[in-house]
């Protein structure tokens, strides 16, 4: 402690040029605890403000950087908010679409099923239409078959029936009945 307090005593007292010369003090431990107070209280004074304006610049680069972050985070949360919003229409108008495409399909389907019983329909009417036309046909075939049998039959009967003098009576029969027919239209 004696040798801290000398070397503060030593500092108040400079020596003269002319009792000693300049040189260097080899006692460590008085020596460097007074330079690094001095240096540490220079520092200290003049680095002060300099360390204290670098402090302040670093907190507000922080607090803008919280800002802005907080900002980010407001503006994404919107967006969020939005987009969930954007999400719920589209599920909704998902969902309409669904139900609009279900009944859709069934309208759809109720057409089909109608236009193809309507389809059926003119089916069997044109088969019914086809069968009696056929019918009819068949009808008209069997009476022409029966009317042109029966006409043979009918000059068979008369071939075998007909001698020739009852032919020629039948012959001017009939050639005086067209001439009393001229006659009457004349």
């Amino acid at each position: 402690m004696n040798n801290l307090t000398d070397s503060f005593i030593s500092l108040g007292h400079w020596p003269s040029a002319e009792s000693e010369s300049f040189g260097f003090n080899t006692d460590i431990l008085a020596t460097n605890p007074i330079n690094l107070g001095i240096v540490i209280g220079v520092l200290i004074f003049f680095g002060k403000g300099v360390l204290s304006d670098l402090l302040d610049n670093r907190k507000q680069r922080i607090l803008n950087t919280l800002r802005n972050s907080e900002e980010l985070s407001e503006g994404a949360i919107e967006q969020l908010e939005k987009a969930r919003t954007r999400l719920q229409k589209v599920e909704m108008e998902a969902d309409q679409f669904r139900v609009n495409g279900y009944s859709e399909i069934e309208k759809q389907k109720l057409n089909l099923i109608n236009s193809t019983y309507k389809t059926l329909e003119q089916l069997e009417n044109y088969k019914n239409e086809t069968i009696r036309f056929e019918e009819q046909r068949a009808i008209n075939q069997v009476r022409q078959r029966v009317f042109q049998q029966a006409l043979q039959g009918a000059l068979v009967t008369l071939n075998s029936c007909l001698n020739n003098e009852l032919h020629f009576r039948t012959i001017n029969a009939n050639i005086d009945l067209f001439g009393k027919m001229k006659e009457i239209t004349d």
